[in-house]
């Protein structure tokens, strides 16, 4: 493997079993534009303390589309403290499974 293939593979998303990243897959309400962000679960996430100890994460996003229309979609995630999904809300736009 040369030395191009390596900054390639290290720069390419990595396979479905990522244990760092949870995605996200939106459409928005005004384009139907789809989209997708990734979170970064030990970078991107606050932590919600109750009583001193660690009870959840929550992240915070605002995506923007590329169509043009610019409608903002707030999107709030809310993760157990193990890094596990447990809610989630959106404005300005709706939730999607992964497109194929």
């Amino acid at each position: 493997m040369g030395i191009f293939d390596r900054i390639t593979n290290y720069f390419s998303p990595s396979s479905g079993d990522d244990k760092v990243s949870h995605w996200v897959y939106v459409r928005c309400d005004r384009c139907g534009e789809n989209l997708q962000a990734r979170v970064n679960l030990y970078n991107d996430l606050s932590v919600e303390y109750i009583e001193g100890n660690v009870h959840s994460y929550i992240c915070r996003k605002t995506l923007v589309g590329r169509s043009g229309c610019f409608q903002r979609m707030d999107i709030r995630l809310v993760f157990d403290k193990n890094r596990k999904l447990i809610d989630s809300e959106i404005t300005g736009g709706t939730f999607i499974e992964k497109e194929s």
